[in-house]
């Protein structure tokens, strides 16, 4: 695994997310890192920076594309799926009653890949992020786009031994104080899609 640096973001001034129980109390890092024998493929081990595994993701084999993510205790938080016959790539965030609650596009730019996303949160305040990635989709920044505010940062690391010789992929997600650390996963697996989706 590379050396990521330790990142600190600015807590966001309320609580923004729908996965109450997962929403960060200070700026944590997750690590995301891909399994070497899925068959199925975009399946990740995640923890913290600390070790604590926080959640599974395990990928399905169908026409929909569904990516679950499930607690430690296996239950399904939601899925990821590729919506088809979209002008724009669509991701939808499904929860476990099958009920969409996230939607993200994905926009490809001459410099790097540009994702928004709309939800509701919670506390049913109505939110919408961007997430910008640059050329290599290696890093990318999600911020809040009514306040500008940054509330997440991911960093894919390229030169890692299990990527160089596997193809595994490793993600470092950083999220800010007051934000919810399961649905910016969601974030990280729609930019991991769009990447295999590139590469055709």
């Amino acid at each position: 695994m590379g050396h990521v640096p330790p990142m600190q973001l600015a807590p966001f001034p309320r609580p923004m997310g729908i996965f109450t129980p997962f929403i960060a109390t200070q700026s944590e890092t997750l690590i995301l890192q891909e399994k070497v024998l899925s068959l199925s493929g975009n399946s990740f081990d995640i923890q913290l920076a600390n070790g604590q595994p926080i959640f599974k993701v395990k990928g399905e084999w169908s026409w929909s594309d569904r990516t679950n993510v499930m607690d430690m205790t296996g239950n399904l938080l939601y899925c990821v799926r590729k919506r088809h016959l979209t002008w724009h790539t669509t991701f939808c965030v499904e929860n476990a009653n099958g009920e969409e609650i996230f939607e993200v596009q994905a926009r490809t730019k001459w410099v790097g890949s540009k994702f928004i996303g709309s939800f509701t949160s919670a506390t049913g305040q109505e939110e919408k992020l961007l997430m910008k990635g640059d050329w290599t989709d290696t890093t990318a920044e999600v911020t809040d786009e009514a306040s500008g505010q940054q509330i997440a940062a991911i960093y894919r690391d390229r030169w890692n031994a299990r990527e160089f010789f596997g193809g595994q992929q490793t993600y470092y997600l950083t999220v800010a104080p007051n934000v919810d650390m399961a649905l910016l996963v969601a974030w990280c697996i729609c930019l991991d899609l769009k990447k295999e989706e590139c590469k055709g």
